[in-house]
């Protein structure tokens, strides 16, 4: 096994790697052994075809393909585990330099490495503190907030749809004249002015009655995910089946019975603004913080390989998805609703990958600069909390991690402390 770095521009470096004339042999013959089951030849039970009849049949390549992809990701993880001052911070580019029996397998993978910070000022920004002010419009906000939250449903039968309704629907979507894929929903739950639907399909159903049938016209934007419907006007028809009326409880002192542990309205409305007041508080301590880091970023350099970028984009992208899963909601019908196309939402996200990178990368070289470390104490500390968060017994938590995961922990918690130092010296 060998690994060769060669740096390229813009911190990005081409890796040789280099895999023994036995182990590609093994990988060739696991391949067979996956693959033999599939393989028919005249005269031989299936499974039990020689190897060497198979290459002679087939070339000897035929294995190639499948013990390739599995011994590349094997030898790559591998070689970057060995190479620990080699920081990769992008998904490779590979190439096959040389793949054939009885010779060593060689692969190049162009990645991108992790950038160096030449770090500017960090202490003493000149950074302007926000004032913490709870009005009465604050304290009736949080009031309305729940009463929503404890607020009911009620069929309405004498009345057509109006705004705030919850209304449930059959539709069927046409361009020009013609239904189209995607465009059927029946029970459908809407409630008029969540803006869940495209344009303004959801204010033309203001007015209806139940079981009456309309025409509903709308415009799909210019960049839908679905480009035979990009741009073009459609006509829904829609019939109301349902209409619900949100009826919201009274805010008195039984409705501060009810949602909280006080007797009286009063009671609980200063407990809100108290609660209000914390949360202000943080709220511009982490603008503080963030304008702080901001002003670091600028007074620092940096050159950040796109590789990197684009890694970023598409980790933020699949937690996205996965949060739009939990909400019971596909990537599929997030785009239908919204719009948006998987590059779209690729290009919104890229200026705050960006900036996401360059905070880190700051912050780490704020924590080396200031030797910050982590005790045994604090990382303890931390284990606890992340051991309640997954209802997990501290030991058992342990028993899950390795070095890694507790490398990166300490990492994490040293890029907070730099955070922190960097608010807590400004001007």
């Amino acid at each position: 096994m060998s690994l060769q770095v060669e740096n390229l521009e813009k911190n990005m470096a081409k890796l040789t790697i280099e895999a023994d004339a036995k182990e590609f042999e093994h990988a060739i013959e696991n391949a067979y052994r996956k693959n033999k089951n599939k393989i028919n030849v005249p005269g031989f039970r299936k499974g039990k075809v020689p190897r060497q009849m198979i290459e002679r049949m087939y070339g000897k390549e035929v294995f190639y393909e499948d013990a390739i992809n599995e011994l590349i990701p094997e030898v790559y993880s591998r070689e970057l585990q060995a190479a620990k001052e080699l920081e990769v911070v992008s998904q490779p580019k590979i190439d096959v330099v040389q793949a054939e029996a009885g010779k060593p397998f060689i692969f190049t993978a162009e990645v991108a490495v992790k950038p160096e910070v030449e770090l500017g000022q960090y202490r003493g920004l000149s950074v302007e503190k926000e004032a913490v002010e709870v009005t009465d419009e604050d304290v009736q906000a949080e009031i309305e907030k729940v009463r929503n939250e404890n607020s009911r449903t009620i069929p309405v039968e004498d009345r057509p749809v109006k705004d705030k309704d919850v209304t449930v629907i059959d539709f069927e979507g046409f361009i020009d004249g013609v239904p189209f894929e995607g465009g059927q929903g029946s029970d459908y739950s809407l409630t008029i002015g969540s803006h869940s639907f495209i344009d303004n399909f959801e204010e033309q159903l203001i007015g209806k009655n139940i079981n009456e049938e309309t025409e509903v016209h709308v415009t799909f934007p210019e960049d839908y995910q679905a480009p035979d419907l990009a741009g073009k006007p459609a006509v829904f028809k829609v019939t109301v089946k349902e209409i619900k009326e949100i009826e919201l409880p009274e805010a008195d002192d039984e409705f501060a019975q009810d949602v909280s542990e006080f007797d009286t309205l009063e009671e609980y409305k200063n407990d809100i603004r108290t609660k209000l007041t914390e949360q202000k508080e943080s709220e511009a301590a982490q603008k503080l913080q963030d304008k702080a880091l901001e002003q670091v970023i600028e007074n620092s350099k940096m050159d950040i390989p796109e590789p990197m970028i684009d890694l970023q984009v598409r980790q933020m992208a699949e937690n996205f998805a996965r949060r739009l899963q939990s909400q019971g909601i596909t990537w599929e019908q997030y785009c239908q609703f919204t719009g948006l196309t998987r590059e779209k939402l690729y290009e919104q996200m890229r200026p705050q990958a960006l900036k996401s990178i360059q905070s880190r990368l700051v912050l780490e070289a704020v924590a080396e600069a200031e030797n910050i470390e982590i005790s045994e104490e604090e990382l303890s500390e931390e284990l606890t909390k992340l051991a309640e968060a997954y209802r997990m017994e501290i030991d058992k938590l342990k028993e899950t991690m390795g070095e890694e995961e507790t490398i990166s922990i300490k990492k994490d918690l040293a890029v907070e402390k730099a955070a922190k130092l960097i608010a807590d010296n400004v001007a």
